[in-house]
């Protein structure tokens, strides 16, 4: 890949012009940045129910997690066949993965669960886009807590990925039990998400 006169980009790829221009993003802190179907993507800062609803997530999901996994947010998981480079809210991933990746990239198959918690800018992608770039990269488990669900606040675990498509395993409203099967074997209260 060449930059010329700072002005011009060559690249042998489309997914590396995208990579270098994600790289090169200058955002207020905080923001997210992630190419979503070929497109550089920026979300807002998140509300503080998105990060209370986060942090008790990240603290159950280490009780149930082999000593050589991690739970990470902000993580950049990088699907190219979709021209897409996600952040999702968290992400189990093995140790050893950090290590084995370009900088700033992890190979989304390498992922053994990913979360996304809906906003009002994000639910779309949380729902439809996101899903079929994790399932076709083969992650096992999705996990999509959304606040905004025209049923009400519900958190809903997806699995068993066939081409870019999940099967709903488990559906909880806000305040029911939704159980992660292994390696996880883990219970979350939903309960304990805050809904505003």
């Amino acid at each position: 890949m060449d930059v010329l006169d700072g002005d011009y980009l060559m690249t042998d790829s489309e997914w590396d012009e995208l990579v270098w221009v994600w790289g090169q993003s200058d955002v207020p802190r905080g923001c997210r940045v992630e190419i979503i179907e070929g497109l550089v993507t920026v979300t807002p800062y998140s509300a503080q129910a998105h990060h209370g609803t986060i942090e008790r997530l990240h603290r159950r999901l280490y009780e149930g997690l082999p000593e050589d996994w991690g739970v990470y947010q902000r993580l950049a998981l990088a699907v190219p066949p979709r021209l897409g480079l996600y952040v999702p809210d968290a992400a189990v991933v093995p140790k050893d993965a950090l290590l084995m990746t370009d900088p700033g990239l992890v190979d989304a198959g390498r992922a053994e669960l990913v979360v996304e918690v809906t906003s009002r800018a994000t639910a779309r992608h949380d729902r439809v886009n996101k899903p079929a770039a994790y399932a076709s990269a083969g992650i096992p488990l999705y996990l999509l807590v959304d606040r905004w669900a025209p049923e009400g606040p519900t958190a809903t675990l997806y699995g068993e990925p066939q081409g870019d498509v999940y099967r709903p395993l488990a559906v909880a409203k806000f305040g029911e039990l939704l159980t992660l099967p292994a390696p996880f074997d883990l219970v979350i209260d939903t309960g304990e998400f805050p809904e505003t």
